[in-house]
């Protein structure tokens, strides 16, 4: 880790923040949720989170009855981490990928009952198995001799030698179910993003794109794979982001979520719908007022997740109308192994792991048309609200905007309290419900902190109209709607306007930098992977593709656009004390761009602090390192909001 800072005042009090947390049991963790085909078994990779833990935790693949019987704890690597159950269309066997991080290898497990056998084996990294629709083949995707772990927010590989000369490939694998080789179907230097099974089970749907898997998601091509052949052809390109390629049973249409997407990943658009021998990509939802963040195929009728300002909803979607049918919705966050629901084959049951920022993860199933889901685990039935949390909503420039108030559980009437204003990254993503338990937001609300996290323009759950708003103004009419949701919060709870702070990571990082740079009404900041000065950013980063979108051009094509709205161009505005930090091979947004606001903060004599954690990527995930950040994020804001 290393570290530079001034302004001795402060440097006591990032060392730590009073004494340790009493004892708390841990959280018990559901991930990859899957549902059996039949509906009547749901696998899940389970673990627990345990406070202040020092190790990651090592999670088992635990299969479960519907009544939320455990049938079969399955574990064979105590040394892997495992991803991507998924169970045969007989629901008699569960595939998945087992991860030896250490050994650097992927394995294709496969469990039947209680025997488990590994299938294939790939030297690099591998995930998303998918079994063919006869259940005689399993594809997945595979980066043989991978330099890093997928997606640009891990760790890049060390930037020496030749750069760009040698770059991974991600390719869709297939191997036989009863054993044999594993074969690379799809091209070569291409990087498969995800892909579908054809119902003939003939090949595949693909989003796809040449050259730099990081960077170039943002102008994959939606292409068609043969499995015999490994021949690629061209369905669509259109000039948005996509997510989620599904082909319908009949095998004549591709649905896909379309939008402007700020990560591979953090899923949001409309829905789109085109014939897979190719042509032109139709919204057949548009002007919805939310956003779809999954989507399957049922018989001719489509189940799509989505974010519906504070609700996350299971809607059933007809493609010839587009007709939106809101079938359940809850202020809850959801998330399973494909999307944020898993359905049964009939879809008509489906399951997720569900959870608020007051009542911790259960695992759950849902009857479609029923008025409530139900919970099959009880694991974190003992565990307590550490925050309250409400919904607030408020106007501004025209748009209804919506964000999250947390708050401690023992508000003294009388007293007003300081707040921080965590803004999420992204800019295409949202802040949704999350049980609070360990963390920076825990360890603020125990230092009696409130904690508001807005949506603003930009952001998921109010329409793609809502989502482009800030195009071209990056920081500008998302700072005014935040501003606004701060004084619509005051008007509501015993916050004290003259102890403000602002913190937020990746696109939240960039917003720190710019509003202590735009006002001086935050005492105190916390900026993680921030940007300070977009032009130089353009030419540091591992996904520029990302910024053609939000800017309308390149740096070198429009440079007015990007020096604009560069917080460094306004640094000498700049009052509030800000502690900076990122990873040290952080792709997304390089350690040079905190370096340079630290600097500058340096020469306005700003009290300010930067870290630049060891060996991390965009987001900070050693428990060592987690801890220290903790630590000194809240001893930042105790010393200038205290």
């Amino acid at each position: 880790m290393t570290s530079a800072k001034i302004a001795a005042g402060a440097a006591l009090a990032v060392l730590g923040f009073g004494a340790a947390r009493a004892a708390e049991p841990g959280v018990h963790q559901y991930q990859a949720v899957v549902i059996a085909p039949a509906g009547d078994k749901v696998a899940s990779v389970d673990s627990v989170s345990v406070p202040d833990e020092t190790t990651p935790p090592h999670g088992k693949v635990v299969v479960r009855a519907d009544t939320g019987a455990i049938l079969a704890t399955i574990d064979p690597c105590a040394d892997c981490r495992y991803a991507g159950p998924t169970f045969s269309p007989d629901g008699k066997s569960l595939a998945f990928i087992a991860i030896d991080r250490k050994a650097g290898t992927a394995a294709l497990v496969v469990a039947e009952g209680s025997k488990v056998r590994t299938l294939a084996s790939v030297k690099g990294v591998a995930g998303t198995p998918r079994w063919s629709p006869d259940g005689r083949s399993i594809a997945l995707l595979a980066v043989v001799g991978a330099h890093k772990e997928v997606g640009a927010t891990q760790a890049g590989k060390p930037l020496t030698g030749e750069i760009g000369a040698d770059e991974d490939e991600q390719r869709i694998a297939v191997v036989p179910a009863a054993g044999g080789a594993l074969r690379l179907v799809s091209p070569a230097e291409t990087w498969v993003y995800e892909y579908d099974w054809t119902p003939d089970g003939t090949g595949f749907v693909a989003t796809a794109a040449k050259g730099n898997g990081d960077n170039n998601w943002w102008v994959a091509k939606l292409v068609g794979v043969d499995l015999a052949t490994g021949a690629a052809r061209l369905i669509a390109a259109p000039p948005y982001q996509m997510n989620f390629p599904r082909v319908s049973p009949d095998g004549k249409t591709v649905a896909f979520i379309g939008g402007l997407m700020s990560d591979f990943g953090s899923v949001g658009g409309d829905l789109y719908t085109v014939p897979i021998a190719g042509g032109e990509p139709k919204d057949i939802t548009p002007g919805f007022k939310g956003t779809f963040t999954g989507v399957a195929w049922r018989g001719e009728v489509l189940r799509a997740s989505a974010l519906i300002g504070a609700d996350t909803a299971m809607t059933t979607v007809t493609p010839s109308t587009g007709e939106v049918k809101i079938e359940a919705a809850a202020p809850a966050s959801f998330s399973a192994g494909d999307g944020r629901f898993s359905l049964s084959a009939d879809g008509k049951v489906f399951a997720a792991a569900v959870s608020t920022f007051e009542h911790a993860p259960i695992l759950g199933l849902h009857v479609i048309g029923e008025p409530h889901g139900r919970a099959i685990t009880h694991d974190n039935d003992a565990l307590p609200a550490h925050v309250t949390a409400k919904s607030v909503s408020w106007t501004h420039d025209g748009f209804t905007v919506q964000g999250w108030l947390l708050s401690p559980r023992d508000v003294k009437p009388g007293q007003t309290y300081p707040m921080i204003v965590n803004i999420h990254g992204g800019p295409s993503a949202a802040a949704t419900p999350s049980y609070v338990a360990q963390g920076e937001v825990r360890d603020l609300i125990d230092h009696g902190y409130f904690i508001f996290e807005p949506n603003p323009r930009g952001s998921y759950g109010q329409g793609e109209a809502f989502t482009r708003a800030n195009v071209r103004d990056l920081g500008g009419g998302d700072l005014g709607d935040i501003l606004a949701g701060v004084d619509a919060v005051e008007r509501v709870a015993p916050v004290d306007d003259k102890r403000l702070g602002v913190m937020g990571g990746s696109y939240g990082g960039f917003m720190t930098m710019w509003t202590v740079t735009q006002t001086n009404r935050f005492r105190a900041g916390a900026a993680g992977a921030g940007i300070a000065d977009w032009v130089s950013y353009y030419g540091e980063n591992g996904i520029d593709q990302w910024m053609i979108p939000f800017f309308g051009a390149s740096a070198y094509d429009d440079p007015a656009i990007y020096d604009k709205l560069s917080p460094i161009r306004y640094i000498k505005n700049a009052k509030t004390p800000t502690f900076i930090y990122v990873g040290e091979r952080d792709v997304e947004c390089p350690a040079p761009q905190s370096q340079e606001f630290w600097h500058g903060l340096v020469a306005m004599g700003v009290p300010t602090s930067l870290v630049i954690y060891e060996g991390e990527g965009h987001g900070i995930r050693k428990p060592e390192h987690v801890h220290d950040l903790s630590r000194r994020v809240v001893g930042w804001f105790d010393t200038y909001l205290k």
